[in-house]
C-alpha cells in the first residue's frame, strides 16, 4: 500500500536527516522509500522547503524530451539530477530513453492517444440521391421498399388480431 507524505511529513523528515539521522532510519521507521528520501533531500538542498511542495503535472513535447535527454547525454547529469533540473520524475525520463533506444529520436515526436479508441457510433450520413451510384441508389430504394413491405404486413397482422378478438367477443368489427 502507498502512503501519501504531506508537506509537514516530508520536512519533518528533512529536519531529521539535518540532525543526522540515517535514511535508512527514516524510511523504516516511516515508510518512505529510499529513492523518494534522497530524491526529496536533493530538492530539499537545492530549493529549500519550497522544494518538497508537490508541482503540477507538466505536458512534454517531443523537442522538450529531446533536451531533456541531450543534456543527460552531454553533461553526463544522473537521471535524479535531470529530474530536479527539469521537473520531470525519472521514470518518465527512463521511459523516454527506452523510446529512443528502440526507435531513435524520431520516435519522441509521435503523440500516441492513452486510453480506449473512440467508437464510430451512429448512423452513417444519407447521402442525397445525386452523390449516390445507380448501384447505391437501387439498393437504397429496395431496402425502403423492403421496410414499407415489412411495416404493411404488421398492419395486417395487427388488424387481423384485433378482429379476431372482437369475433370472440361476440362483437362485429368496424368497416374503418
Amino acid at each position: 500500500m502507498r502512503k501519501t507524505h504531506t508537506f509537514e511529513d516530508r520536512l519533518k523528515y528533512m529536519r531529521m536527516l539535518e540532525e543526522g539521522y540515517s535514511v535508512n532510519h527514516i524510511s523504516t521507521h516511516y515508510g518512505i522509500s529510499h529513492y523518494l528520501l534522497d530524491s526529496l533531500w536533493r530538492k530539499y538542498q537545492k530549493e529549500g522547503p519550497s522544494g518538497l511542495l508537490k508541482k503540477q503535472n507538466i505536458r512534454s513535447d517531443g523537442p522538450f524530451r529531446e533536451a531533456v535527454l541531450q543534456d543527460i547525454e552531454n553533461n553526463c547529469l544522473t537521471l535524479s539530477e535531470a529530474a530536479i533540473k527539469y521537473n520531470v520524475s525519472v521514470s518518465r525520463i527512463q521511459f523516454w530513453r527506452r523510446i529512443v533506444r528502440a526507435s531513435g529520436f524520431d520516435a519522441l515526436y509521435e503523440t500516441k492517444h492513452r486510453g480506449r479508441p473512440p467508437k464510430k457510433m451512429g448512423r452513417p450520413k444519407k447521402k442525397k440521391p445525386e452523390e449516390m451510384t445507380e448501384l447505391e441508389r437501387l439498393r437504397y430504394e429496395n431496402e425502403c421498399l423492403r421496410a414499407e413491405n415489412a411495416l404493411l404486413k404488421k398492419v395486417r397482422a395487427l388488424v387481423e388480431e384485433r378482429e379476431a378478438r372482437l369475433r370472440g367477443t361476440g362483437q362485429k368489427p368496424s368497416k374503418n
